[in-house]
């Protein structure tokens, strides 16, 4: 995190990533906190719902345009012009609340979404231009963190203003705006703030597009056709657009009718209360979206998406069972760190595979599809809300769709979502660090070849590669009842005495087709600290393959619970245990096992851990 913040201009970046949610969601609490004062039931649910679908409409409607000017003009540009527009918005928004005009107020938080429907392409496609594709995840998650704590400053520090401005001589909607007006005046300070630092903002755009945008081609919907096209090229980035949006309308639909269940149902009335307990969702994403740039240190750990998929179902169906709002606020704190876990792998995923020519495109695209999404399960709870149905039902109508979304997320990410809970389970252990991964090719085929020194080796080798390794396995223990389904899904080679050319023929065939195959020449885990001798049976696969050996040495496993070797003196059961990995630079593919132990054992007298 210290180099991602070092970048030139990425603090300047993340307060103006601040200050833009902190404006917008300022003003939609103010009117949401209106609509709480004056209007229950059926109405308060129906008038929340719209307001959240203002926000979400511009997006729908200028996903051409926004995405066109991500690509064809400096990204930074796209922010400072939109964050004049901001200016102007935020002081007829003030106007408005000063004549105590709530219709007014209320509308212009469309104009507020168009704001938003045009900087968020560029806001968010400047990430992998400012940090480029080695931060990108921690970039993200840095992002993520921001706006989230953006939220969840906005929704305290604008209820507590309104509260507090409040007396007991209001009686309409009107009235309300009329005492709450300064607030004003905060809004469209944050703007100009905004302003002056987008305008300082470093342009890093390579290459000037020479695309062009027609009105008559946009009315007619070829832009839109065209553009969904591009985005549906790649099943994944699509897939994972479609995962973020059936988050996303999960999320609206929670917060939209949550206000409502509690006034009802909890007999809550403070809208600080009720806006604070919904606030916690956002300390959980700053927390969430830590850990997974933490867990994503490597590569984009995409297993963490199911996982977070799963918390976010179970937790919407426990909404209706509790009574409490302190259980309440602790179920949304994790409700946050499950949507952290969801969203910063799924944001860094179509980036990374997003081309730069198009990328504005396609994060616009993302927002079109997300916010299409939002608006129909908004106008659906409207109209379950109209029609009679009360707040619990939707929770409940929520998990299914949760239990949809989970579905898909496993179903694309399943081995990945084995890794990651490997990974969460070893990690509260183990702490890890990795030397030489430069030295893996990205796509070349690898022969992995080092020391075994416990039954989790094949764990610590994985964790830091994002291409999934091909262990080569004794035939006895990939039989084991229980694992052997595991190991096939990880497309484990078995490996015995009688059946051994086979095996290595098959590793032949993976390095062939440019996999990394992984084998211990020991041939059994260490019992004391010597390398043992190496067994020559890797020397019979041909080496034919466009690829290379890596020699690696594991160091701080040896004489844990998982070796055969058993200390005397056993560590603390609270220490976690430091755990070391060394990649050596590739060897010749002609390498014998004696020359591969010696450089094996020249890295454990240079590394090793006395």
């Amino acid at each position: 995190m210290t180099k991602l913040f070092a970048i030139t201009g990425f603090i300047n970046y993340l307060i103006v990533i601040f200050l833009n949610a902190f404006t917008d969601l300022g003003h939609k609490i103010i009117i949401q906190n209106t609509i709480f004062k004056v209007y229950d039931g059926q109405t308060q649910i129906v008038l929340t719902a719209i307001v959240n679908a203002l926000i979400l409409l511009p997006f729908i409607l200028a996903f051409s345009p926004s995405g066109f000017l991500a690509d064809k003009f400096p990204k930074n540009k796209i922010m400072e012009y939109a964050s004049i527009f901001a200016i102007v918005i935020t002081l007829g928004i003030t106007y408005s609340y000063y004549q105590g005009w709530f219709f007014t107020a209320f509308a212009m938080t469309f104009l507020l979404g168009l704001q938003a429907a045009i900087y968020g392409p560029a806001k968010y496609g400047y990430i992998k231009e400012l940090v480029g594709i080695k931060f990108i995840s921690s970039g993200n998650g840095a992002v993520q963190a921001t706006t989230t704590v953006a939220i969840l400053g906005g929704i305290i520090f604008y209820t507590v203003l309104f509260e507090g401005m409040l007396d007991d001589s209001f009686k309409t909607k009107e009235d309300i705006l009329l005492l709450i007006a300064p607030l004003g005046w905060l809004l469209v300070l944050s703007s100009v703030i905004e302003w002056f630092l987008t305008s300082k903002l470093p342009n890093k755009m390579v290459e000037i597009s020479k695309r062009e945008f027609t009105l008559a081609r946009y009315i007619k919907g070829a832009y839109l056709r065209k553009n969904l096209k591009i985005i549906r090229r790649k099943k994944e980035v699509f897939e994972a657009i479609i995962g973020l949006s059936l988050f996303w309308s999960i999320s609206q639909v929670v917060l939209a009718v949550f206000g409502e269940y509690a006034k009802s149902e909890l007999g809550v009335t403070n809208t600080i209360l009720v806006q604070g307990v919904m606030a916690l969702a956002g300390i959980g994403i700053v927390i969430g979206s830590i850990m997974a740039a933490n867990l994503s240190k490597y590569f984009i750990n995409t297993g963490l998406v199911a996982i977070g998929s799963v918390g976010i179902t179970l937790l919407v169906l426990l909404i209706p069972f509790v009574p409490s709002m302190g259980v309440m606020a602790f179920m949304f704190t994790l409700f946050g760190i499950s949507a952290g876990f969801l969203m910063v792998p799924l944001n860094a995923h179509i980036q990374f595979l997003s081309p730069r020519v198009h990328l504005g495109v396609v994060l616009a695209g993302s927002n079109f599809i997300q916010n299409v999404f939002m608006f129909s399960f908004l106008v659906l709870t409207t109209l379950f809300a109209y029609f009679g149905m009360n707040s619990e039902v939707l929770f409940y109508l929520m998990f299914f769709v949760g239990v949809y979304l989970s579905f898909m997320l496993y179903r694309r990410y399943s081995v990945m979502t084995i890794w990651a809970i490997m990974e969460m389970i070893f990690r509260t252990r183990h702490s890890y660090n990795y030397v030489g991964l430069e030295n893996i090719p990205s796509t070349k085929a690898v022969l992995l070849l080092g020391n075994h020194v416990s039954w989790i080796d094949w764990i610590i080798l994985q964790l830091s590669i994002n291409r999934r390794i091909s262990f080569m396995m004794d035939r006895d223990i990939y039989k084991w009842r229980g694992f052997n389904l595991l190991f096939k899904k990880g497309e484990v080679i078995p490996l015995s005495p009688k059946a051994f050319k086979d095996a290595f023929k098959e590793a032949h065939n993976r390095l062939k087709n440019g996999k990394i195959v992984a084998l211990y020449p020991e041939g059994e885990i260490a019992k004391n600290s010597a390398i043992a001798e190496f067994n020559r049976g890797y020397e019979l696969i041909p080496n034919d393959y466009e690829g290379v050996i890596i020699p690696f040495f594991i160091d701080g496993v040896f004489g844990s619970a998982f070796s055969k070797y058993k200390p005397k003196k056993k560590k603390s059961f609270f220490r976690r245990r430091e755990i070391s990995v060394y990649f050596a630079p590739p060897v010749s593919k002609d390498t014998k096992a004696d020359e591969l132990r010696q450089i094996i054992q020249n890295m454990k007298e240079k590394y090793e851990t006395k």
